[in-house]
């Protein structure tokens, strides 16, 4: 019984450390995380690979245009967040809203920044899915998302280019 009793423990402490170090985030994704971490504004989006005007509507809330100048906050430590457009382009309107998010880890490909939208009452919307974008250029000052799309029929991306506060 006491060799039983030992054994279940090892098992419990054995796969209490599996699980642990299974979710947890890499130095890498720490040091994105820190980076990131902060008042951002986003200054510009510009579109790759599609020589059309696009026209759009991002992140399940507003047309492409009107996140041009928002202002974006990220909290590392608990993955929480918000952004608020400003309203001042014909067509939008002011909004703030709060996001939960993070740095999505694949195994084998570049990481990716991701996150979810939040009602009033923190709940994550649209079905508890939300939106992941390729990190391309991350300084201490400049954070370039990169979201891929399609648009008739041909394969491109959705440049963000945030500057920090």
């Amino acid at each position: 019984m006491q060799y039983l009793k030992r054994n279940l423990r090892l098992l419990l402490a054995f796969s209490l450390v599996i699980s642990f170090t299974a979710c947890s985030v890499s130095k890498e994704g720490r040091s994105i995380r820190k980076s990131i971490n902060g008042d951002w504004n986003l200054q510009s989006v510009n579109v790759e690979g599609i020589d059309s005007k696009l026209k759009a509507k991002v992140f399940n809330e507003a047309d492409l245009e009107c996140f041009i100048g928002s202002s974006w906050n990220f909290v590392s430590n608990n993955g929480m967040g918000s952004y608020t457009l400003v309203g001042n382009t014909s067509g939008c309107s002011s909004l703030t809203r709060s996001i939960r998010w993070s740095v999505y880890e694949p195994k084998g490909a570049d990481k990716e920044f991701q996150f979810k939208r939040l009602d009033d009452k923190k709940n994550p919307m649209d079905d508890n899915n939300g939106f992941r974008m390729a990190v391309g250029t991350l300084t201490e000052t400049t954070m370039q998302l990169k979201s891929a799309i399609t648009f008739e029929g041909k394969a491109g991306n959705i440049v963000y280019n945030f500057v920090k506060k």
